[in-house]
């Protein structure tokens, strides 16, 4: 059986399937690459709830930043974050994002706890 949180016209926010929890790519607000990473990942935190899972149970994450010079900027706020001993698999690069105010979008994959 599939799941799917969040349908709307283009996609969904996250499809439970087997097991396993996709999340649709994750964009924030704010003005600095610490500010919109923060907000990701706070909804993050919540679409897994949702899910029933957490972030301990991340299997994947893909980072796209619009500028790859922001990538200690970004990743003092995901250290923060990411709990120790459970860090996934991860990626991260430099794409131009859906619009110009976008400066990082985050796409995870998880289990079901």
């Amino acid at each position: 059986m599939v799941t799917r949180l969040h349908i709307g016209k283009r996609m969904s926010e996250a499809v439970i399937h087997n097991g396993t929890i996709w999340l649709s790519g994750q964009v924030g607000e704010g003005d600095s690459v610490a500010d919109q990473t923060r907000d990701i990942l706070r909804q993050i935190d919540d679409v897994l709830a949702e899910a029933g899972s957490s972030k301990e149970n991340i299997l994947q994450a893909i980072i796209w930043l619009a500028d790859i010079a922001d990538f200690a900027e970004m990743n003092a706020v995901w250290d923060e974050w990411v709990p120790q001993g459970h860090t996934p698999a991860r990626a991260t690069g430099e794409a131009r994002l859906a619009a110009p105010k976008y400066k990082v979008e985050i796409i995870v994959t998880a289990a079901v706890k």
